[in-house]
C-alpha cells in the first residue's frame, strides 16, 4: 500500500512509474505499480536490520510498559496479533511536502514509515506521531495486517533502544481519499500515534479508494 499519508490542505494522489497528480483535500493517494501506503515513488531512507524483519505472530504482552520521561526515537513497532515486531524507517518528505513510505521490496513491505519532518517524536507532551505501512493487492503486506487485525482497544508498542512506550488504540478512521483527514498532520493536540494505510478499493495501479488511520494514546504507568 504505497500511498500517500494525508496533506493538511491539499494532497497528491501520486503514481509510481507514471507520476498521475491529483489534488485531494487532507490526503495523497498511494503510489506505486505495488502500491504502499504513502508515496509515489519508494523512499530512499536508511534501512536498520531489513533481515531482522519478522513475519506477523501473537505477541505475548508484557505486563508493564515503560514510564517515559523524554522524546525518543522510534525504532520498531509490536503489536499483539499483527506483527511481532516491525522496524522502522525514516524516509525524507518528497518535493510535494508528502511522508515518505517504505521501500518496494518484500522487506518494504513489513516496516513501517515515520515522518521525522512533522516533529514529534514518541514521549513528546503533544501532536502526534505519524507512521505510515504499505498495503498490496495481494494481501500480503502489514497495512493489510492492521486493516484485519488492529481495532480499537488494541495495545501498539513502540521500541526505541532501551526503552518502549505502550499506546491504547483510541480510533479508527476509515475517510475517502479524495476527502481526507487533516487531522492526521495535528502538532498541538494530545500525544498520539496516527499510523495510516490504504484501504477500500484498489482502483488502478497505486490508487486506492479509501484511507485508514488509527489514533492512539500514550498508557500511564
Amino acid at each position: 500500500m504505497l500511498g500517500r499519508p494525508l496533506v493538511a490542505s491539499v494532497s497528491v494522489v501520486l503514481a509510481v512509474g507514471l507520476a498521475t497528480v491529483v489534488s485531494l483535500l487532507g490526503l495523497a493517494a498511494p503510489a506505486g505499480e505495488r502500491d504502499t501506503t504513502i508515496a509515489a515513488r519508494p523512499a530512499v531512507g536508511r534501512i536498520t536490520g531489513v533481515r531482522q524483519v519478522e513475519r506477523p505472530t501473537t505477541l505475548h504482552p508484557r505486563k508493564t510498559c515503560d514510564r517515559v520521561a523524554h522524546e525518543f526515537r522510534p525504532r520498531a513497532v509490536s503489536i499483539p496479533g499483527v506483527t511481532r515486531r516491525s522496524w522502522i524507517v525514516t524516509p525524507p518528505r518528497d518535493a510535494n511536502g508528502i511522508p515518505g513510505v517504505p521501500p518496494l521490496t518484500d522487506a518494504g513491505k513489513w516496516l513501517f514509515a515515520w515522518d521525522r519532518a512533522q516533529g514529534t517524536r514518541p514521549g513528546d507532551p503533544a501532536g502526534n506521531v505519524l507512521l505510515n505501512a504499505h498495503t498490496w493487492p495481494d494481501g500480503s503486506a502489514l497495512g493489510n495486517r492492521l486493516l484485519a487485525g488492529l481495532r480499537r482497544g488494541d495495545r501498539v508498542v513502540v521500541h526505541g533502544g532501551r526503552v518502549r512506550l505502550c499506546y491504547r488504540v483510541t480510533e479508527r478512521v476509515e475517510v475517502l481519499a479524495v476527502r481526507g483527514l487533516p487531522r492526521y498532520y495535528t502538532k498541538d493536540g494530545p500525544p498520539q500515534l496516527a499510523i495510516l494505510v490504504c484501504s477500500g478499493r484498489r482502483l488502478g495501479p497505486g490508487m486506492w479508494e479509501k484511507r485508514t488511520v488509527w489514533f492512539a494514546a500514550p498508557l500511564k504507568v
